[in-house]
């Protein structure tokens, strides 16, 4: 067995130019006249745009796609090996990832294990726990220092990841700030409870008393030692996991790379949500352009849906899927039908007209009002389908079945996202005006 290695570290528009957003717009009343009075068609403005053929457009059918995920070590790797490709297509780093990818990689023997406790009273004497595990497999045995909340919270020490098996020993009755360790242990970290039990009690009553206090992951991973029990047998599950080192290295090569593509994912949706917010922007304008020009409804929606549809595909490049044109128009008509049942044109229209009464000379005249009301649109479905796209982050396809049960709170978490930063648009929006007239 190889020595003991301590864990101590573990902004508004001149008046003059009214009467020129005024003659810009009066297309659009046109349009909306024909559709709402002769037409009789419901709502107006955007709404009227996007209910009609927009939706029809977005909407049309594809087949579902199945979602994958790594199940193998080799397939982490290839995953993680293709985050590397995508940072260095966004945002090159050198080789710092890389190298850390290579360390999980080569990473080999002997297995770690690590005793763990919160009172030292509960654990055995080092010397005694070497012993018992003797003659197993190649070990290194590490003792932890002693867990300690900081200001009543309680983080795991990530140290402890990349042990093979932690040995996390207690004394029954279990009390309320061991329960609440137990529950930061992370869900695949392999761990095995050794309770101390009290003077004349049972080793089954003492496991029943224990396992009605502990969550069903615990089955079986409980090991009760009686006072004047000898350790080596009350640790003979324990050694048979050790006896597999092949298997448990494996697996806790598997688990880092788990770990470290989580941690990649987390850092590369930043760099994407910093790209995608001058995507978001320039295509919101670009919308607002094409209506606010526009003389025809009709020219109005082929705008709209062009707009977007160029938008989502340049987010499905930055996200590193391939959006066929089928799924695009699926998973846009999803997350637009959901917008405009949650009125999401409706509260923006609202909006402008609040700010049009406090403007006497308002530049908030029709044309600019479903301008802006489109841009805002586009900003809430944008972001939707960017939750969406860090969602379904890593897998071959993108699973529509799952976008049409999630796109109502995907759109109702974007557009309240939105909302928050209101006044940040309508700053944009002047300067939109400022710069278009």
């Amino acid at each position: 067995m190889n020595p003991p290695v301590p864990l101590a570290k573990l902004l508004p528009v001149p008046k003059d130019l009214t009467g020129r957003l005024a003659l810009a717009g009066g297309g659009l009343f046109l349009g909306q006249w024909l559709l709402g009075d002769l037409l009789h068609v419901p709502g107006g403005g955007l709404g009227v745009l996007l209910t009609g053929a927009g939706v029809w457009w977005l909407s049309r059918g594809s087949t579902p796609p199945r979602f994958q995920e790594p199940a193998s070590l080799q397939g982490w790797i290839a995953r993680c090996r293709e985050v590397l490709d995508q940072f260095e297509t966004l945002e090159p780093d050198g080789d710092v990832r890389r190298q850390q990818l290579d360390a999980v990689v080569q990473r080999s023997g002997p297995q770690r294990l690590a005793l763990v406790c919160v009172d030292p009273a509960t654990c055995p004497q080092q010397g005694e726990l070497e012993q018992a595990l003797a003659g197993a497999a190649p070990l290194t045995l590490s003792v932890a220092r002693p867990l300690a909340s900081a200001e009543g919270s309680r983080t795991w020490p990530t140290v402890l990841q990349e042990q093979e098996l932690i040995l996390f020993s207690l004394a029954a009755p279990l009390l309320a700030e061991d329960l609440l360790w137990i529950q930061q242990l992370p869900e695949d970290q392999p761990t095995w409870l050794l309770v101390r039990s009290t003077a004349g009690e049972s080793d089954r009553r003492c496991s029943e008393s224990l396992l009605a206090q502990l969550p069903a992951r615990w089955v079986d991973r409980v090991l009760v030692q009686r006072p004047d029990g000898l350790l080596r047998d009350v640790l003979q599950p324990l050694r048979r996991q050790l006896g597999a080192p092949i298997r448990n290295l494996q697996d806790t090569r598997q688990r880092l790379l788990r770990d470290l593509h989580q941690q990649w994912q987390a850092d590369l949706e930043r760099v994407r949500r910093r790209r995608f917010q001058a995507l978001q922007q320039r295509t919101q304008w670009i919308v607002a352009a094409s209506v606010l020009a526009s003389p025809l409804p009709s020219l109005d929606l082929l705008a709209v849906a062009v707009a977007n549809g160029l938008m989502l595909r340049e987010m499905g490049t930055l996200w590193g899927t391939d959006l066929q044109p089928d799924v695009l128009r699926e998973a846009a008509g999803q997350l637009a039908r959901a917008a405009l049942a949650q009125g999401v044109v409706e509260w923006s229209s609202q909006m402008l007209l609040g700010l049009a009464k406090l403007d006497g000379g308002s530049w908030l005249v029709a044309g600019t009002m479903q301008a802006i009301s489109a841009a805002y649109l586009t900003r809430v479905v944008g972001r939707s389908m960017a939750d969406w796209l860090a969602l379904n982050a890593g897998v071959d396809e993108l699973d529509l079945e799952r976008l049409k049960r999630e796109a109502p709170v995907l759109v109702a978490k974007a557009a309240e996202q939105e909302r928050l930063d209101w006044g940040g648009f309508m700053k944009q929006s002047q300067q939109w005006l400022l710069h278009t007239t």
